[in-house]
């Protein structure tokens, strides 16, 4: 894999939300600027684009040397190889087809690189968060296991979601590979897996442990402080709330590690009450079906748990003899996945996964 963090290249980026974007510029894998923020304008399709325009010359008239890409997230859906978006739920006046890449590229005559959020972070954290950490213990440990292949979720005002294998981001046909929020949600039939692992969903799953209206919920910081027992509030039902939000993420990821078959890391901000889901998550990863068969055919880790950490990087390593030979070779036998939160967080692995995607497609050629 290319040394992104010694890269000399510097490529502008751009997080882009609802609300606001946050224009800045990376070079090895490092922010060089203060970010620079701008009111989206969700409404009004012409102040976006301009603002889009106004963002990134500001950046490029605040830098040393000249910016050799442009690269960040987009809400989808949308086109992002041709950099075309699409009908976005939160920037309503994206309709009917954007080529906003296109314009991009006229405008400043560089190459430019768009993808999801989701994406962006399972790449950065292959670059530089958890894969590299992950294979750091192992070697520590003088195991010769490596992995390669990453799971990456974001859990926040939505789930979000991307998958690398072997240092190659998975897109899909369509622009729509990992869209893990549509996953089917056992628990609530009637909705998609996203509505029970959201930010919106710790609101609504207090609210309904304890039969209010949604609205009269304390807000999600409230609900964790109030589990945590530093708020007055129903501690057992928000203990609750994030035991529900747990189990549904321990089966979206033991669906999606089935075909991964490597680390899964999660970031967003509901990543930060993992005390309180882990337990749950771990509980159904490691559970059974009703068969009997186990829901994953390799060993669980939680690798925030410093015992299961050494564990799990020591394996279970044995020498064989080679057959008609005098060699022998060391192989390990346990077959073993681990779970991890960001090491990183979660903006800086999108902002290392925008740069290492535009340097990885411009060294392509």
């Amino acid at each position: 894999m290319t040394d992104y963090k010694n890269d000399k290249r510097v490529v502008m980026t751009l997080d882009a939300g609802g609300t606001n974007f946050v224009f800045s510029a990376v070079k090895g894998c490092e922010e060089i600027l203060a970010p620079i923020t701008h009111p989206s304008n969700a409404h009004d399709l012409d102040k976006c684009l301009k603002g889009i325009v106004a963002g990134f010359e500001e950046i490029r008239s605040l830098l040393n040397e000249p910016p050799v890409a442009i690269s960040f997230a987009f809400p989808g859906p949308a086109d992002y190889p041709n950099g075309i978006i699409g009908d976005l739920a939160n920037l309503p006046a994206f309709r009917g087809g954007v080529a906003l890449g296109p314009m991009l590229e006229e405008t400043f005559g560089l190459p430019v690189f768009i993808n999801n959020d989701g994406d962006l972070y399972a790449y950065g954290e292959a670059i530089a968060g958890m894969l590299p950490w992950v294979n750091e213990q192992l070697e520590k440990n003088g195991s010769p296991k490596r992995f390669k292949n990453i799971l990456g979720l974001t859990l926040g005002t939505g789930l979000g979601g991307g998958i690398v294998h072997d240092s190659h981001l998975l897109i899909g046909d369509n622009s729509a590979g990992s869209e893990v929020w549509a996953i089917s949600n056992k628990y609530e039939t009637a909705h998609n897996i996203e509505e029970l692992v959201s930010i919106r969903a710790v609101r609504r799953e207090y609210a309904t442990i304890l039969g209010i209206d949604p609205s009269d919920s304390p807000s999600p910081k409230d609900i964790y402080e109030i589990a945590s027992g530093n708020r007055e509030g129903n501690k057992e039902a928000a203990l609750e709330t994030y035991r529900r939000i747990g189990r549904a993420l321990g089966d979206v990821l033991s669906n999606l590690l089935t075909v991964v078959d490597g680390i899964a890391v999660i970031g967003g901000g509901i990543a930060g009450a993992k005390e309180l889901f882990l337990p749950s998550m771990l509980e159904v990863m490691r559970g059974k079906h009703g068969n009997g068969n186990p829901r994953l055919c390799q060993k669980v880790y939680n690798l925030e748990d410093p015992q299961e950490l050494v564990d799990f990087a020591r394996g279970e390593a044995k020498t064989v003899r080679v057959p008609f030979s005098e060699k022998t070779v060391v192989y390990d036998t346990l077959p073993r996945i681990g779970v991890g939160i960001s090491k990183i967080g979660t903006s800086k692995a999108i902002a290392i996964g925008a740069y290492a995607y535009a340097v990885k497609m411009l060294d392509r050629g």
